[in-house]
This record gives structure tokens, C-alpha cells and sequence, in this order.
């Protein structure tokens, strides 16, 4: 081979190179007649494969890969239709801050006159377009020469704080073209702006002064791995630590300051009413965490965040410390004074935990005992997928995730059918036990990865539990004195389903032994299987029917 073929590559070549240098060693895709260039590229690489069933579960299983890692998360799809079916995925991913990086082929550089539709096979006229709301950037490609940087600079914006989803739009002549290859120099994030030693000593002022203070702590936090040092600030200020759906896991169950439930539990809501100072770490006080912003303003708020804006967008800071969490707080912790009071917290968490476990037991016992069989059969390091779903929603309030990262729920846009495939992509994470809930509706969404779960041996545990239908809607139409109507639900035998795919399955009547032994047997086999559970919970106090604060 000569010098000069040596040091060239084909555009889809060079795509895939890029992916290798961003240590992408995963990636979740469906092919089409535009990106097969990519595939052969693929087949050349050591970065695996998977092939899904369709395009928003490959944007699903990437973010799932994320969540679970932190790392990034890698999408390829086809041009038109393709692209536009992984929107919402990537809406969810934005919402939720999922570092995903979505690349879609598009039409024949060749072939586009601007500003024309000429009827190209998937043409739109203009597909970047379509993720300009749902992505951190989206970009399309001129040519060739453009991919090695723009693969770079995708996957970094995608990794930088803020994280989250980018795209990439490919087309698809340039693949075959030929360009330069070699490594192409990283991008190095743009510092934060250096944090105010006068906002820092303005924070320790009104933390010494604070007699019931709280700590509020987000995605934000668990995305800067300062679980440890929130810890650490909430014993010296003996603060209770609510964590949001985003940051569960921060503090492992058994912190001293740990709180036992959401906040949207009146036993839990009180602490916030009660607060002189919120610390909030991480966090924009999110509508579902708040109520809608019913949660009254603290008479003293100290904010952390990345994003000042984003800091004081919902509730007004008194004093805001921009930058990276763990940075903030290794600055700030040393300095606060300790305080006294650490036991009578205890006793008062202690009490909560008891009217917590008291609610739950009143509002549907049933309820109450899938939330202990999980504690109980699962190891501590398993992790739970969550859909859209009634049991999804109790998980997602009130298990006690014994780890970050160990929980991964959609509450950004709060996408039905997420659970399925995004705990395909924790699974091939390495993030092993991984157990899927879901409901029968929205596991129908993306029935077809049972293909998938097969075909790659995925050890995923799928926990879905059949209602008969969507039972969150059912509750809100009986709620309001109507008639069930368009909520019921025909479906298959589920566990015959995943059978026909050749994947081992059980159907059970609610949550007794029976569904402890299965889900014991299935999480330690490290092998893929289906519990169908029939049972109908009652929906918990965090969704939104039943929140407490009232306008």
C-alpha cells in the first residue's frame, strides 16, 4: 500500500475512527440504504454493534448506556423518517441531561439545492432542523473534510458539563468520499468562571446563621460526583438531604441525613416548609419536583449550579455559587461552622421514615410490598430502568437507591416507553443486575427489542406488570367521575411473547412470594427474562393528581 493510501480513509472510515478516539466502545443503531458505508466501517472496528428494532430505541439504549456510565452515549440511524423517529428519545435525553450523541445520514450532498424540496428518497426540508429544540447543538455537514472534527466536537459538547444530547447529520454521499486520516486534537472544555470568594464567604455567613437549614440536592450533584461532600456539609450543618428524581442514589439509604421519601409526601414536604436556608445543589427546582412551583419560596436560598440563569430561572437565589458541584463544595464545606442537633435529626428522620412506611402501607398495601421485595431481592448493585408506569412512579419516589447511578427514570420529558430500551443500554453498560419496570402499555412501545434482548443475549431482567391498560389515565378519568374510556388495553400473553422469542418467561398474580423467588432466580441467572406480574396499583402521591400543595 502506498504512503498516500495509507494516510487516507473514507469519510464513513473516519466517522468510526473518531468514535474509537472517544473511547466509544458501544454503539446502537438500525441500518438503512444511506448508512450502510458506516456499518462496513463498523465491521472493521472493535466498537460493538448492536442492532436494534427501531431508531427511537436506539437514542433509548444510548441513553440508558449513559446514564449508567456517565460516559457517552452513541445513536446511528438512516436519513428522513429515520432521524425523525428518534425524536423523542432525544427529547428525553435532553431533558435529562443524557450525554447522547445521535448521528443520522441525510440526503446526497450531491443531490440538495438550498432552499428547494426536490422529493429526494427521506428528504425533509431541513431534518437538522428538526432537533434544533431537543439537542444542545445539531449540525449538519458540507463536507468530508468536516467529519473527523464534528465527530469530536459532538461527542465533547455531548460530555460537557451541562451534559447532554447533540446531533451530528451525515450525508450520505460524503461517506464514500475520501479524506485525510490520523487523530485530530481533543476539545478541552471551557473553564467555568472562577468562583467568588465573596459568594462563598456570603454563603458560610447565612449557613452559620441558619437554625433549620436543608439541603436540596439534583442531577446536577450526582452528575459531578459530589455525593461524598454533599454528606459531609449535610452532617456539619445536621441538614436533612432531599434529593430529586434525578439525584437519587446521592447518599447511600443509610446517611444520618438522608431523607426517607420525596417531597411530595406531606411528612416530607414539612422540612421544606419548616427551612430558614435551602443549600439547592444542582438543581433547577424542576415543575414535578415542586409541585408546579407550589412549594413556597425558602426565606433564604443559596444555589450551586453549573448556570447561573438556570439556577434562579424558578426560584430567586440570595446567594448563587456558580460552578462544578464538587468543586463548589470542596471550597465551601471546610468553611461552614458544625452544628449541633445531628441526633435530634436523626430521631425526626426516624419518625418520617415510620409515617412514610405508614402512608404507604394505607394507600395500597400492594404497593407496599412491591417496594420491599425489590429492596430485598436486589443486590445493592442492580440497577433499576424505569417506565412511565405506576410502579415505575413508586420506584422512582421511594426506593431507597443504594448508590448514584442505580436508578435511571424518565423524568425530564417524561417519555412513555423508555423503560424497555434504555435498560438495554445500561445492561450492555456492565451495569449488571439490570431490571426493567414497566407496564403493559408502554412496554408495547418497543415489544420488538424482545429481537434484540435474543439476539444479543442482553441479561436484562424485564419486571412488567399488566394492568390491562394505561391505570395512571384509568385513575385520573375515574378521578374526575368519568367513565373508563379508550384506557383499556386488549394485549397478548406477554410471557408467551417473549417465549416465541426464545426468552424464558413467568406470569404471577400480584406481589407475594411467588414474585420474590422469581425475581431472585432471574437477577442472580445472568440471563435474560420476563416476569409478568397482573396486578393494578393504586398511583403514589408523587404524580401530579394527588400532589398535596394546591393552588
Amino acid at each position: 500500500m502506498s504512503d498516500t493510501a495509507s494516510a487516507t480513509a473514507t469519510g464513513a472510515r473516519r466517522l468510526v475512527e473518531m468514535l474509537e478516539q472517544l473511547d466509544v466502545k458501544l454503539v446502537f443503531g438500525l441500518p438503512g440504504v444511506h448508512n450502510l458505508a458506516i456499518w462496513k466501517a463498523l465491521r472493521e472496528s472493535d466498537i460493538r454493534l448492536v442492532g436494534v428494532r427501531h431508531e427511537q430505541t436506539a437514542v433509548y439504549a444510548a441513553d440508558g448506556f449513559a446514564r449508567a456510565t456517565g460516559r457517552l452515549g452513541v445513536a446511528l440511524v438512516t436519513t428522513g423518517p429515520g432521524a425523525a423517529n428518534t425524536l423523542g428519545a432525544t427529547g428525553e435525553a435532553m431533558a435529562s441531561n443524557s450525554p447522547v450523541l445521535v448521528i443520522a445520514t441525510d440526503i446526497p450532498a450531491a443531490l440538495r439545492r438550498r432552499g428547494v424540496y426536490r422529493g429526494v428518497l427521506h428528504e425533509t426540508r431541513d431534518q437538522t432542523a428538526m432537533f434544533g429544540p431537543v439537542t444542545k447543538a445539531a449540525r449538519l455537514l458540507g463536507s468530508v473534510e468536516e467529519i473527523a472534527g464534528a465527530v469530536i466536537e459532538g461527542g465533547s459538547t455531548a460530555l460537557a458539563a451541562r451534559t447532554g444530547p447533540v446531533y451530528l447529520g451525515v450525508p450520505t454521499d460524503l461517506l464514500s468520499q475520501q479524506t485525510s486520516s490520523g487523530s485530530v486534537a481533543m476539545l478541552e472544555a471551557l473553564p467555568l468562571p472562577e468562583l467568588s470568594t465573596a459568594a462563598v464567604d456570603q454563603a458560610c455567613e447565612v449557613l452559620a446563621s441558619a437554625s433549620r437549614p436543608v439541603i436540596w440536592a439534583g442531577g446536577g450533584a450526582l452528575r459531578a460526583d459530589a455525593g461524598a461532600l454533599v454528606g459531609e456539609l449535610a452532617l456539619r450543618l445536621a441538614a436533612p438531604v432531599i434529593t430529586t428524581y434525578m439525584g437519587r442514589g446521592l447518599l447511600p439509604p443509610g446517611h444520618p441525613c438522608a431523607v426517607p421519601g420525596p417531597v411530595h409526601a406531606r411528612e416530607v414536604g414539612v422540612l421544606w416548609d419548616e427551612a430558614d436556608v435551602v443549600l439547592a445543589i444542582g438543581t433547577d427546582f424542576d415543575g414535578m419536583m415542586t409541585q408546579n412551583w407550589l412549594m413556597p419560596p425558602p426565606p433564604s436560598l443559596i444555589s450551586v449550579n453549573i448556570d447561573g440563569a438556570d439556577a434562579n430561572k424558578n426560584y430567586a437565589s440570595d446567594v448563587t455559587l456558580v460552578g462544578d458541584a464538587r468543586a463548589v463544595l470542596a471550597r465551601l464545606a471546610p468553611q461552614v461552622p458544625a452544628r449541633e442537633g445531628l441526633p435530634e435529626l436523626q430521631r425526626r428522620l426516624t419518625a418520617i421514615a415510620t409515617e412514610v412506611e405508614a402512608s404507604i402501607a394505607g394507600d395500597d398495601e400492594q404497593a407496599k410490598a412491591f417496594l420491599e421485595i425489590m429492596e430485598r431481592a436486589l443486590p445493592a448493585d442492580s440497577v433499576v430502568v424505569a417506565d412511565m408506569c405506576i410502579p415505575g412512579y413508586w420506584l422512582a419516589g421511594y426506593r431507597r437507591v443504594p448508590r448514584p447511578r442505580k436508578l435511571a427514570y424518565p423524568m425530564g420529558w417524561g417519555t412513555l416507553g423508555f423503560g424497555f430500551p434504555a435498560s438495554l443500554g445500561a445492561c450492555l453498560a456492565g451495569a449488571w443486575p439490570t431490571v426493567c419496570v414497566t407496564g403493559d402499555g408502554g412496554f408495547l412501545f418497543a415489544a420488538g427489542e424482545l429481537a434484540t434482548v435474543a439476539q444479543e443475549r442482553i441479561p436484562v431482567t424485564i419486571v412488567l406488570v399488566d394492568d390491562g391498560g394505561y391505570g395512571m389515565l384509568r385513575f385520573d378519568q375515574a378521578r374526575a367521575g368519568d367513565e373508563p374510556f379508550g384506557v383499556d388495553l386488549a394485549g397478548p400473553d406477554f410471557a408467551a411473547l417473549a417465549m416465541s422469542f426464545g426468552l424464558p418467561a413467568t406470569t404471577i398474580e400480584g406481589f407475594g412470594q411467588a414474585f420474590e423467588d422469581a425475581l431472585g432466580r432471574s437477577v442472580g441467572s445472568h440471563e435474560p427474562h420476563m416476569i409478568v406480574v397482573r396486578a393494578a396499583l393504586k398511583p403514589p402521591p408523587t404524580t401530579s393528581p394527588r400532589w398535596y400543595r394546591r393552588s
